[in-house]
């Protein structure tokens, strides 16, 4: 039963054919098997999954039917959680338990869904493996010998190895895209501002935004169902009416015009990455809808601007981590200055320092002006890029990443971590929707096809991806590990 996507579970718990209770038990019984394997969890909630399971239970034979009502879920633990730890992977959070929900919890909670846990990520959400997390890394169940990607590798590991039925993400640069593709799963970035991002622990907070990390595109549709929406407590969230994203799942695609990047099928990718896409776009051909060549002529200076904007928003967000309020504090500070120093560089671990430091240069006097005033210029030629494309298509397509999963310790440089998002960052700088699907199997190991939509195109995304899962099953099929008996 586990192994069934959302919308199969909502059946048949409709159906009677199993509890919420019976369904939390067997999923808690799985991270127990292979947790320790993965290290997907940081924090499992038996105790209190097995009251929500009672009591969503309990509500649907009083009549509730919503569709999320009972589903077991787990949470990126960068979104706060009352009464439960909140670390976003690091030391200087590692004591730190949320005293009230972020949106989303207080969203999915409001649905029905149950806790089971919180997942392992790279620490403030910096990375691109999963490999930088307080908590050590998280194993990809393809291959445990490879990273899950990153950050919320936890999200996609857990998701891939039926350890929950779905599970959020945040996606700053691709942290929810790059781990689904790597793990075989359907990923979703909506577009920035649909989501609220109140509780959920800033990285850089033009770029961050909440999304599903899920088995299929109707999953997807289904979870944003229930995240989407106002907040009034985040100034960042639209005013705007909130669709029901599975209404139009299934219209056709005939006509449909799909923008395929000159750009993102160039140097660098490998060889056997572009012949699965390819397939795919033939399959897509198929389904009626046709294949128009498109230029980005400034992607290739996305990931530059990218770790000028999002280092010098971690800057100035990070600095409220400061060892006096909460968190992580030094042994014996000696003084003020001290205990801010120490708690500082003992709390963070190496990539959120590099990150910081990159940061608080470009936004210093002198350096503004060279740095960060000419990424936010760029940042505007990019989303000029996209609007000129969408002028001729509707969605783009391509790769989500150059290759497949890479083995855990492999990339040791930094620059070569950071230029695993090269497909994705553009999305996040144009504040754009985009999504993840599996695509094919190349040496054992899953691809992903990049899908990118118009603003608040969501809707219209998820019927693209979910009419090409109806027609194929590269998203039914399942990692090793999955094959193991609980």
């Amino acid at each position: 039963m586990i192994e069934k996507t959302v919308a199969e579970l909502s059946a048949a718990l409709a159906a009677g054919d199993i509890s919420s209770q019976e369904l939390t038990q067997a999923y808690l019984d799985r991270i127990a098997q292979f947790n320790d394997e993965l290290n997907a969890y940081i924090t499992v909630c038996a105790d209190s999954a097995l009251a929500q399971a009672k009591a969503a239970d309990a509500a649907r034979a009083d009549g509730n039917s919503s569709a999320l009502l009972g589903i077991p879920m787990a949470h990126k633990d960068i979104f706060c959680t009352d009464g439960v730890l909140t670390t976003c992977a690091s030391k200087i959070l590692n004591n730190f338990v949320a005293p009230y929900n972020a949106t989303v919890v207080e969203r999915f909670n409001a649905a029905g869904a149950v806790m089971l846990g919180k997942t392992n990520m790279d620490e403030f959400a910096m990375g691109s493996s999963n490999e930088t997390s307080h908590y050590g890394p998280v194993k990809n169940p393809w291959d445990t010998e490879r990273v899950p990607g990153g950050s919320s590798g936890g999200s996609a590991a857990a998701v891939a190895a039926d350890l929950c039925a779905m599970a959020t993400g945040t996606d700053t640069g691709g942290s929810i895209r790059q781990p689904a593709s790597f793990c075989g799963i359907t990923g979703f970035k909506p577009t920035y501002g649909r989501i609220s991002r109140w509780g959920m622990i800033a990285f850089a907070s033009s770029l961050d935004q909440a999304g599903p990390l899920c088995k299929s595109a109707e999953d997807a549709a289904l979870m944003m169902n229930a995240m989407a929406g106002l907040d009034e407590k985040d100034s960042t969230s639209i005013d705007m009416e909130v669709p029901d994203f599975t209404a139009t799942l299934g219209d056709s695609l005939q006509g449909l015009r799909i923008g395929v990047p000159r750009q993102h099928f160039a140097e660098g990718l490998s060889a056997d990455v572009e012949e699965a896409i390819q397939a795919s776009l033939k399959e897509y051909e198929k389904l009626g809808a046709t294949l128009v060549d498109i230029d980005l002529p400034n992607n290739h200076l996305s990931v530059s601007a990218y770790y000028v904007v999002a280092p010098a928003e971690a800057s100035a967000n990070l600095s409220r981590f400061d060892g006096v309020r909460y968190g992580y504090r030094c042994e014996n500070p000696v003084d003020l200055e001290d205990m801010y120093k120490r708690s500082r560089s003992e709390g963070f671990g190496d990539e959120v320092k590099r990150r910081i430091m990159v940061g608080t240069y470009a936004l210093s006097a002198g350096f503004y002006d060279a740095y960060y005033r000419k990424a936010q210029k760029i940042r505007r030629l990019i989303k000029n890029d996209f609007n000129n494309a969408f002028k001729e298509v509707d969605v783009i397509a391509g790769p989500t990443s150059p290759h497949t999963a890479f083995k855990l310790g492999a990339k040791s440089d930094p620059v070569a971590m950071y230029l695993e998002d090269i497909y994705t960052i553009a999305v996040n700088l144009a504040g754009l929707p985009g999504m993840s699907i599996p695509t094919g199997i190349v040496n054992g190991l899953p691809v992903g096809m990049h899908l990118v939509g118009q603003d608040f195109a969501e809707a219209k995304l998820l019927n693209v991806a979910h009419q090409f899962q109806l027609a194929t099953d590269w998203h039914r099929r399942k990692a090793p590990l999955t094959s193991k008996e609980a």
